[in-house]
């Protein structure tokens, strides 16, 4: 299983493309879709035409915005060049209604030659193929519904948070790792709402048994402090800071 960091920042990180994670194990699939990451996707060998199933954690703008590019090209490439595969769009409570509007109300959405099939999915674990898909609620605001993914495959296993606090549900989110993706939006030193700061994901971690912890989804004042060795104060792993197109094996 491989992961690549297609974004590592947030909705207006000066340097970083917001939220998204390219994933392959024997399927290739998306992990979140926010601005700049499909600049990213098309840096990578990828081929983005064989995608089939987009995994969103939650419907703040900065974690599914590029999906709107991407869907129109997709039609546009189907339409005029080539055929696509069919495309799953996975996610929680609020994918259908938000998904079918959009589908419904942008111009040449409705006319896909393709099959687009909408999931909504809350703690049942599912498949993709080989892998295997565990949806994990997460506390991020009181507003969203937000799932954090434990994927498994060929017994290796990756945890990706979204945006997400520290609480019992990521622990068992991460417990026993290989590789954990955190929010890590703030530095130890200036915390602030609805995400972690570095301490907290050092701390989650620790507790999980995390293997390899990566920091991601970075606002801009935490580019400004060593967030890993905040970190490291409590997780004695491995410990990676995220950048933008960065692949990692699990």
């Amino acid at each position: 299983m491989r992961v690549t960091i297609l974004g590592s920042g947030t909705n207006l990180h000066p340097r970083r493309a917001a939220a998204g994670y390219l994933v392959k194990t024997d399927n290739l699939f998306l992990m979140d879709f926010g601005p700049r990451t499909l600049s990213n996707l098309l840096k990578t060998s990828a081929d983005r035409h064989q995608i089939q199933y987009l995994l969103f954690t939650h419907y703040h703008a900065d974690h599914f915005s590029d999906f709107i590019t991407f869907f129109f090209d997709a039609v546009c490439h189907s339409k005029f060049v080539s055929p696509r595969a069919d495309l799953r769009i996975i996610g929680p409570k609020g994918t259908k209604a938000l998904f079918g509007t959009i589908l419904r109300t942008f111009p040449s959405f409705n006319d896909s030659e393709f099959r687009v099939t909408l999931k909504e999915v809350s703690t049942r674990s599912f498949s993709i193929g080989s892998t295997r898909v565990t949806p994990v609620p997460v506390t991020h605001t009181d507003r969203q519904t937000c799932l954090g993914y434990r994927i498994t495959f060929q017994g290796r296993t990756l945890a990706y948070s979204g945006d997400a606090t520290y609480a019992p549900n990521l622990i068992r989110l991460c417990r026993d790792v290989d590789l954990a993706i955190l929010d890590c939006s703030f530095p130890k030193n200036r915390p602030g709402e609805a995400h972690m700061h570095a301490g907290e994901c050092g701390r989650v971690a620790q507790e999980a048994g995390v293997k390899r912890l990566v920091l991601s989804h970075f606002y801009p004042i935490a580019d400004r402090f060593d967030v890993k060795k905040h970190a490291a104060q409590v997780f004695r792993g491995k410990i990676i800071r995220a950048r933008d197109c960065m692949t990692l094996s699990v």
